[in-house]
């Protein structure tokens, strides 16, 4: 599939909404002056380019190429400097020093197992500069596994239609998203099918696996700046070095 038509894809199914609340929470935890700043699972760069815009000095890192095509495209088109980077949150070596670094929409819930979770920690540690922050998501216990579980959502226009179906993953706390994608090509639909499998642990464990690198760290929920309960659906941790 062409990257042009992944952008519809991707731009479809994805809240935009959500791109300003992972800018706000992140806006109230920063410091006010102009950063250097690493996007982990960056995408196709909206909240790159909303960081940008913000007055930071901005390098997105994904493991996509296509990805990194449009976001490229998209900083473009807002006329942002930003630096694109083609990698892996597993081996964020030499990709250079920054003072802060993000890592939103639950990305690292697609981590395998907490081992990859931990080399994750250690390596944003390592590259951040004394007193550096590091700011990420994660499904909550109770998003992951009372409300994802059984979930459905089909959407569809004239030129697109959208499937989304989850079950509970075969490990504790993981779910199984099940995605087909109906893109019109000419007079015809073209399918396309993805397997997304996520994976969480109790708030308790982040915790340990953070301060076992060396980071100490604040949890919150939802998007604010309000302590988790039973029924939060995102926890936020703000780390600091």
């Amino acid at each position: 599939m062409a990257y042009e038509t992944f952008a519809l894809v991707y731009d479809e199914v994805m809240d935009d909404s959500l791109y300003q609340k992972w800018l706000n929470f992140s806006l109230r935890h920063l410091p006010a002056n102009n950063l250097n700043i690493l996007e982990l699972a960056c995408g196709t760069g909206a909240l790159a380019v909303e960081f940008a815009k913000a007055g930071f000095s901005v390098t997105g890192l994904d493991l996509s190429e296509e990805m990194l095509m449009l976001a490229q495209n998209r900083a473009i088109r807002e006329e942002a400097d930003i630096q694109f980077v083609v990698g892996d949150m597993l081996d964020l070596t030499d990709i250079g020093s920054y003072q802060a670094v993000t890592c939103f929409s639950d990305s690292l819930c697609y981590m395998k197992n907490e081992e990859q979770v931990q080399q994750v920690f250690q390596g944003v540690y390592n590259l951040l500069e004394e007193e550096g922050i590091f700011i990420f998501d994660v499904h909550s216990l109770y998003q992951m596994d009372k409300l994802f579980p059984d979930y459905s959502f089909h959407d569809q226009t004239e030129d697109f239609a959208f499937l989304w179906d989850s079950y509970t993953g075969e490990v504790p706390h993981s779910i199984e998203h099940f995605l087909t994608f109906f893109v019109k090509e000419g007079e015809c639909f073209e399918r396309i099918d993805e397997l997304h499998q996520e994976r969480t642990y109790p708030l308790e464990t982040y915790v340990r696996m953070l301060k076992k690198v060396g980071f100490q760290c604040e949890a919150y929920a939802d998007f604010e700046d309000k302590t988790p309960n039973e029924t939060s659906k995102r926890w936020f941790f703000v780390c600091h070095k």
